[in-house]
């Protein structure tokens, strides 16, 4: 990805976005562009035009933090959008540990170590996973497998979430709230680009998904960014049906970049009791397969 077009694109993708009325300025006549006027972001950051304009060509390098920091009030960017700009300033000057090449962590070559198998294996009362920034799963309990059951089977997937959203219709069962399901999923991606520019596995999928999705590569145009910790999803799984679950995303000390990710259901909820059906089928399936192989 060209870092200067990232940074353009970034940039005039928020000042699009924020209203003269929202930003606190007269809304006046005959405007030519959506949001704000490169004169007005100049303006609400106390600095001169000139130079915001060079800003927004893509000219990170030197920025300094309280120039960073007044660009994001001028645009209201919160806390994900702020952190992005940052790594994207932080790698304009090469100074950013976090945007230099990481050791990879593909799919098919990561192996987790005994611990992180014994953590995911004690966790039995809901769906546990490892996945990495480019949403590859890498490691999950037996629940995980089975509630991924369809992603694992997408024909040429290899266990990624972003894969089965854009390139496999059953991801619209899966996700009853598919839209803003794919918002999240780009988001996440984006902001792995940003944090991780070398991410070679990272280019090569965004570049699969934008040939073969045009709701991917409209999402992917919008330079929309999150940090996607916490929340509640609606999922229809094949097997139980409809479920509500929560989910907790934790970032991994002793594994930079990946996340572990748990879902759980409100205790006495028709979801809970789903998941127990689920892991019930999980384990007679298992037995199956071990009975098949003796």
């Amino acid at each position: 990805m060209d870092h200067q077009q990232e940074v353009r694109e970034f940039l005039t993708s928020r000042r699009a976005k924020i209203s003269p009325e929202r930003a606190g300025l007269p809304a006046g006549t005959r405007r030519r562009v959506p949001g704000l006027r490169r004169s007005e972001v100049a303006a609400l950051a106390d600095m001169s035009v000139e130079y915001y304009a060079k800003l927004e060509r893509g000219n990170l390098a030197g920025a300094s933090p309280a120039v960073l920091e007044a660009v994001a009030r001028a645009l209201r960017l919160d806390d994900a959008e702020r952190a992005h700009l940052l790594r994207l300033a932080q790698a304009a000057d090469g100074t950013d540990a976090l945007t230099r090449p990481r050791r990879r962590r593909s799919a098919r070559q990561w192996t987790p170590h005994r611990s992180l198998r014994w953590t995911l294996d004690a966790i039995t009362g809901g769906p546990a996973f490892v996945r990495n920034g480019r949403m590859d799963i890498l490691a999950e309990n037996a629940l995980a497998r089975a509630f991924y059951r369809d992603v694992h089977a997408s024909a040429g997937n290899q266990g990624n979430l972003a894969r089965f959203a854009f390139l496999d219709p059953a991801s619209h069962r899966f996700y009853p709230d598919w839209e803003p399901a794919a918002d999240i999923t780009v988001a996440i991606l984006r902001t792995e680009a940003g944090r991780n520019p070398y991410d070679k596995e990272l280019h090569d999928l965004v570049g699969e998904l934008s040939t073969r999705s045009d709701e991917f590569r409209t999402r992917w145009g919008a330079h929309d960014v999150r940090h996607h910790g916490t929340g509640t999803k609606r999922y229809h799984h094949a097997v139980v049906g409809a479920l509500t679950l929560a989910y907790e995303g934790l970032e991994m000390a002793a594994e930079p970049g990946l996340t572990l990710t748990v879902y759980t259901a409100e205790p006495g909820s028709p979801s809970e009791e789903g998941l127990r059906l689920l892991a019930s089928w999980a384990a007679t399936r298992d037995e199956r397969q071990s009975a098949r192989q003796t």
